[in-house]
């Protein structure tokens, strides 16, 4: 331990891709920049590299994160990390990991100065497997709709439940920092040749869940309109889905004005190439990220009135929200949408200032480590 820093390790399965990942990378590199010590466990992954370069110590545990008796051996190995690092804070990210860092921290009773912090990603299945993710001291909410979920699954006092919204990177997803070349690249990759056309984008993994046959049906009730739609994400090659949703497009006579892209690496560009951006789930989101990221770069975003959404959506200058499954419901959003254009400038810059105030990177990672220094002892509160 160093005078007067704060040390935390982070868990979770792996480091190879994901938001959960990202989160973890993130709130690593903010603890460094900050002076702070940050460590994370993980089963390695892609993402290791950027991590080490951003401050964070790496410990490659293979099968933390499986399901199976093989990660049990990491408890005591943990508990004496605990002890010799005299680690601050543990968090616990993911739910197997919680359990090996949950059984470690309980054997410590109250040896050496670590406390206990767990997240909620997500709306976890209810049962005793998940409940580990209540065990925390504090148990941090991404979302208020995730604190209500917790609360109502679980008897968790309210006294526990930090809510720490998730957050984007607000100079990587401006308007200023993506360049003509990258937008023009990305509508020549995906055939848009007709500037004067209305584009209106899913950015979603192409299932079941993510509402892309009610978002046909409700190109199909605009017809009339002057638009064309892009499903940007990659799908399953062996599921049906795929080809159930190009055949509901031909039945519906939207061919060639319906484009399948793919996966898409470069997202700011992609936002600058919609005028349109929706969110068309079935099942509530838990935060809503693409929400967010949308709107920071200056697009109109509709969503489906339920989970996260409430709140990424609901009070922004640049959002629409819909009741979830109905197709008119969504048509009329979208034409409202593009009698809507051009945007004027002020309700662009409103929609950023909404998203920088509340759903920041900036502002997650400083409300992370505020809660790491109530918890830490008194002498690292000011560190």
């Amino acid at each position: 331990m160093v005078a007067g820093k704060i040390t935390v390790i982070q868990m979770v399965p792996e480091m190879e891709s994901g938001g959960v990942e990202s989160v973890t990378l993130e709130t690593g590199a903010f603890l460094a920049r900050q002076g702070q010590r940050s460590m994370v466990i993980s089963a390695g992954g892609a993402m290791v590299a950027p991590l080490e370069r951003e401050g964070s110590r790496h410990l490659t545990w293979p099968h933390i994160g499986e399901k199976s008796p093989r990660c049990l051996k990491y408890i005591l190995p943990l508990r004496k990390l605990l002890i010799e690092e005299r680690v601050d804070i543990l968090h616990l990210r993911s739910r197997v990991p919680a359990w090996i860092g949950y059984l470690a921290w309980k054997s410590l009773k109250g040896l050496g100065p670590t406390r206990l912090v767990t997240t909620f990603h997500g709306f976890y299945s209810v049962n005793a497997y998940s409940r580990i993710m209540t065990r925390g001291e504090k148990v941090i909410a991404i979302s208020d709709t995730i604190a209500r979920h917790i609360q109502e699954a679980y008897p968790v006092e309210t006294g526990r439940i930090e809510i720490v919204h998730e957050g984007i990177d607000m100079e990587r997803f401006s308007p200023d920092a993506v360049g003509k070349e990258r937008v023009e690249g990305l509508r020549q990759q995906w055939g848009l040749a007709e500037s004067n056309q209305t584009v209106i984008m899913l950015p979603a993994r192409v299932t079941r869940l993510k509402g892309h046959n009610v978002f046909i049906k409700a190109l199909a009730l605009i017809r009339h309109m002057n638009w064309h739609a892009l499903c940007v994400g990659a799908w399953d090659r062996q599921s049906p889905y795929y080809d159930e949703l190009s055949a509901m497009v031909r039945a519906t006579g939207l061919e060639g004005r319906v484009t399948f892209t793919g996966e898409c690496t470069d997202m700011p560009a992609a936002y600058r190439v919609a005028d349109i951006v929706v969110s068309a789930s079935k099942h509530p989101e838990s935060f809503g990220r693409i929400a967010v990221e949308a709107q920071a770069m200056g697009r109109q975003v509709i969503a489906t009135a339920h989970g996260g959404s409430m709140e990424t959506v609901g009070d922004s200058p640049l959002g629409i929200l819909v009741p979830p499954g109905r197709e008119a419901d969504l048509a009329r959003a979208l034409a409202c949408a593009m009698e809507r254009m051009p945007l004027e400038k002020s309700r662009i810059n409103a929609a950023r200032a909404f998203v920088a105030e509340r759903f920041s990177l900036d502002r997650m990672c400083r409300d992370t480590l505020d809660l790491y220094r109530r918890m830490a002892k008194p002498d690292k509160a000011g560190a």
